[in-house]
C-alpha cells in the first residue's frame, strides 16, 4: 500500500502546486539516508511483515444471502467502530507471533487493499540447516458481530465488483460527483478509515484529466479462442453506458468487445500476495532485486495491452484482498470482472489501469507542452532497469529519468545504476499530500521520498531502511495473485523464500535483457499462459563463483545465453537445457539438516507448484472459469449472474474452510505437519 500518513489531505490543485517541493526534498532525503546507511552490514535475511518482510493475507467479507441466492460485499461506513477502521487501514502495531509460522490472524473482515494483518517476522539465518518451518494458518475472528451469512473469503477479485447492487449496504454510483465519478463503483465502497484512499482516487482522476479507462478483452472478442463459448453475446459487444449516466466520456473510452471499468476501486478491489525480504546489505538487496525480476512474469499472468488501460491503487476498495508474491502466470486467479467472463486470468492490467494518472501529453496523445516527459507505462507496471553491476549490461531499453535529479544524485556519490533508478521514479508527481507533512527535516525524515517511492507500484520495489530503525535494506516482490486456500498461499511463499536462498547460496544468475522481461510480461497476460506460452529464460545460470553442488545440476551452453521455455520447463526442468527451479531447490534442501515433518510439508508445497506448472492441476483462474461456463444457469452470454456468483463463492468458501474437497485444484495431500512453535533444539541452537 505504501505510506499511510495521518493528517488533512490537500486538494489536487494544492498538491500539484507542491509537486516540485516534494520532489526536491524527497531527493535530498534519499541522499541523506543513503549516506548514513550505505555501509550498513550484517542484517539477517528476514521476511514476514511490512517492515522486514511482508505477507498481506486479507479476505473479502461476503454476505451470502441464501434465500435470495445472491452474494454481496460488506462495506463499513464512517460510523463503523474507529478501532476497526484503524485496523483495517493497517494503522496498528502488529502483534509478533511465533517466529516460525505465518500466522495471519486477521483482525478485520474487510480489507482496504494493502492493509497489513499481523504476521510473524520469520527470519532465514545464513546457516542453511537452520531453515525454519513454514506454515500458514488463517484464523479470522471478526471484530464485528457477523451474521450467519457473513464469511471472510480469500479471493483475488469479487466477480461482480461494479455490477448492480454488489455492496451491502446498497450504494449507488454518482457519475457526476464524488471522488471516483464512476458509472459502476460507488464512493461508499472506498475505504473510509483513512483519507488517503479517496484522496488518491480523486487526485489520480484529476491529474489524468479524465476518469481512468480500463478495458479488458472478453471471451466474446472475435479472435478469442473461446468465442464459441459465448455465442449468445451480442457481436460486437458494446454497452449502452448512457443508460447508467454517461455523458459521452466513458462511451468514447470504452472499447468494443471489452469489459470497461472506470474507477481506481476496480484495481484496489483486487488481491495479491506481497513478500518483502530484508537483505544483509545494500549489495545483496540489489542482487535479489535483479535476480527475482525475470521470474515475475512466470507467475503473474495478467491481461492485455497496458496502453489501453489506466491504473490501480491498492487500498481504495474497502473490501479488497491484497497478497502479492512470486510470479503471475502460475498464480492466475481472476478471470471475472464486473460480472463478465473475460479472456484474461489475472488482475495485473486492471491494477495498472486503475492508477494510470498520466496526462494526454504523457501518454503521447498530445504534444508535450505542460509536462516534461512522454511516459510509456503506468505508475503500476514492470520495472525498467536492473540495479546490480551484473544487470547493467542487460539494461537494453532506454530508461526515462529526470536528468537534473540524476546529476544531483551522482554529485552526491551515488552510483549510476541507483541514481538512474531514483531519477526514474521521480519523473512522477506526488498524488497524495497532507498539510501536516509539507515541511520536514530532510536530515531526519523520509516522508517526501517515500511519497514518490511508494506510489511507483512496480513488479519489484527496492526499499531503503527507515530512518532510525533496526530494519535493513529490503526488496519487495509484488506480482502474484492470492489463492483460495491457506495451503496454496503457503506453498507460494515457501517456494519464493526457498528460491531466494538458492539464488544467494548457489550464486546463480537469472538475469536476461529488460526487453525480454517486458516481452515475457506481454506473453504472461494471455489466457492459460501457464500452459500455452513460452517465456525467455536464461540457460547458463551458474557463475564463476557457484559452488560444485550448483554446477553439478546445471547444464552450460556455449551458444545461446537464453531460450524460450514453458512454465513447466522453468519450474520442473528440461533435460539438456534447464535444470528447473524446483530441482534446484531440492538440491539445496538435500544439504540441509531438516526434520522429517518439515521436509514432508515443504515437499507437499513444492509438489503443488510442480503440478500447477505441468498442467496436472488447474490454476485458480481456469478452475473459476470452468465453474462458471459449466454452471446450469450460464447462458453462454459471458454474464456471471447473481445465482452463478452465489454458487461460485459458496463453493470457494467451502473449499477454503475444508468442507468441500477440490482435487482438480489442490490435489489430494493438503496436511501440514509443521508446528506453530520453534523446535526446542533449534531454539537453543539459535540462542548461542
Amino acid at each position: 500500500m505504501g505510506l499511510l500518513t495521518e493528517g488533512s489531505p490537500l486538494s489536487w490543485e494544492e498538491t500539484k502546486a507542491l509537486s516540485e517541493h516534494v520532489r526536491h526534498h524527497g531527493v535530498i532525503q534519499f541522499i541523506n539516508l543513503y549516506r548514513r546507511l550505505r555501509d550498513r552490514q550484517g542484517d539477517v535475511l528476514k521476511w514476514g511483515d511490512e517492515g522486514l518482510g511482508r505477507l498481506n493475507l486479507e479476505n473479502v467479507y461476503l454476505h451470502l444471502h441464501e434465500s435470495e441466492r445472491k452474494t454481496t460485499l460488506s462495506t463499513p461506513d464512517r460510523n463503523s467502530n474507529p478501532d476497526l477502521l484503524r485496523r483495517l487501514a493497517g494503522l496498528f502495531v502488529p502483534h509478533q507471533f511465533p517466529q516460525v509460522s505465518l500466522n495471519t490472524q486477521c483482525p478485520s473482515p474487510v480489507s482496504p487493499g494493502e492493509s497489513q494483518h499481523p504476521v510473524s517476522l520469520t527470519s532465514f539465518p545464513s546457516v542453511p540447516h537452520q531453515f525454519p518451518q513454514v506454515s500458514l494458518n488463517t484464523q479470522c475472528p471478526s471484530p464485528v458481530s457477523p451474521g450467519e451469512s457473513q464469511h471472510p473469503v480469500s479471493l483475488t477479485s469479487f466477480p461482480r465488483l461494479g455490477a448492480s447492487g454488489f455492496t451491502d449496504p446498497p450504494a449507488v454510483p454518482t457519475p457526476n460527483s464524488g471522488a471516483s465519478r464512476s458509472l459502476f463503483f460507488p464512493d461508499e465502497a472506498i475505504f473510509p478509515g483513512h483519507p488517503r484512499f479517496k484522496t488518491l482516487t480523486r487526485n489520480i482522476r484529476e491529474r489524468r484529466g479524465s476518469k481512468v479507462a480500463i478495458n479488458i478483452p472478453g471471451t466474446f472478442t472475435r479472435d478469442s479462442p473461446s468465442h464459441c463459448m459465448d455465442k449468445n453475446t451480442p457481436t460486437p459487444f458494446k454497452e449502452d453506458l448512457r443508460a447508467v449516466g454517461d455523458e459521452g466520456q466513458s462511451d468514447w473510452a470504452a472499447r468494443a468487445d471489452h469489459v470497461y471499468m472506470d474507477a481506481m476501486g476496480f484495481g484496489m478491489g483486487c488481491c495479491c500476495l506481497q513478500l518483502t525480504f530484508q537483505a544483509c546489505n545494500i549489495e545483496e538487496a540489489r542482487t535479489l532485486y535483479d535476480q527475482l525480476t525475470p521470474l515475475c512474469p512466470i507467475m503473474v499472468h495478467p491481461s492485455y495491452d497496458s496502453s489501453t488501460l489506466s491504473c490501480e491503487l491498492q487500498g481504495t476498495l474497502v473490501v479488497t484482498v491484497y497478497v502479492c508474491v512470486l510470479k503471475l502466470a502460475l498464480t492466475a486467479a481472476s478471470p471475472l470482472y464486473r460480472g463478465y467472463v473475460t479472456d484474461v486470468d489475472a488482475r495485473w492490467d486492471v491494477i495498472s489501469g486503475s492508477v494510470d494518472c498520466r496526462t494526454e501529453e504523457e501518454r503521447g496523445l498530445k504534444p508535450l507542452g505542460n509536462y516534461k516527459f512522454r511516459i510509456p507505462k503506468s505508475r503500476y507496471d514492470s520495472i525498467d532497469s536492473y540495479l546490480s553491476p551484473h544487470g547493467d549490461q542487460f539494461n537494453d531499453v532506454p530508461v526515462l529519468y529526470d536528468e537534473a535529479i540524476y546529476q544531483q544524485l551522482r554529485a552526491a556519490d551515488i552510483d549510476h545504476l541507483l541514481a538512474q533508478h531514483v531519477a526514474h521514479l521521480f519523473i512522477r508527481d506526488t498524488v497524495s499530500l497532507f498539510s501536516e507533512k509539507i515541511h520536514q527535516d530532510d536530515t531526519e525524515d523520509t516522508d517526501h521520498f517515500e511519497n514518490i517511492q511508494s506510489t511507483n507500484w512496480q513488479t519489484m520495489r527496492f526499499k531503503p531502511p527507515p530512518p532510525h530503525s533496526s530494519i535493513g535494506w529490503r526488496v519487495e516482490f509484488r506480482p502474484c495473485e492470492v489463492q483460495i486456500t491457506d495451503f496454496e498461499n503457503a506453498a507460494i511463499v515457501c517456494f519464493v523464500v526457498l528460491l531466494t536462498r538458492v539464488i544467494l547460496s548457489y550464486q546463480l544468475n537469472f538475469i536476461i535483457p529488460i526487453s525480454k522481461v517486458d516481452d515475457n510480461m506481454k506473453r504472461a497476460q494471455k489466457r492459460d499462459a501457464v500452459l500455452n506460452e513460452k517465456f525467455w529464460f536464461r540457460k547458463n545460470i551458474t557463475t564463476c563463483v557457484s559452488p560444485p553442488e550448483a554446477t553439478s545440476c546445471c547444464q552450460t551452453s556455449d551458444t545461446d545465453l537464453y531460450t524460450s521455455l514453458s512454465v513447466n520447463h522453468i519450474i520442473n526442468g528440461k533435460k539438456g537445457e534447464f535444470p528447473g527451479l524446483i530441482p534446484l531447490i531440492n538440491s539445496y534442501l538435500s544439504g540441509m539438516d531438516v526434520d522429517a515433518d518439515t521436509h514432508c510439508t515443504i515437499q507437499q508445497y513444492l509438489k503443488l507448484i510442480q503440478r500447477r506448472a505441468a498442467g496436472d492441476l488447474h490454476t485458480t483462474a481456469s478452475w473459476i472459469r470452468d465453474f462458471v461456463q459449466t454452471h446450469p444457469d450460464y447462458k453462454q452470454d459471458s454474464v456471471v449472474s447473481d445465482l452463478i456468483n452465489y454458487d461460485l463463492l459458496s463453493r470457494i468458501h467451502g473449499v477454503q474452510s475444508g468442507d468441500v474437497s477440490c482435487p482438480e485444484l489442490l490435489g489430494t495431500s493438503l496436511k501440514s505437519k509443521t508446528q506453530e512453535n520453534i523446535p526446542a533444539a533449534m531454539e537453543r541452537a539459535e540462542s548461542h
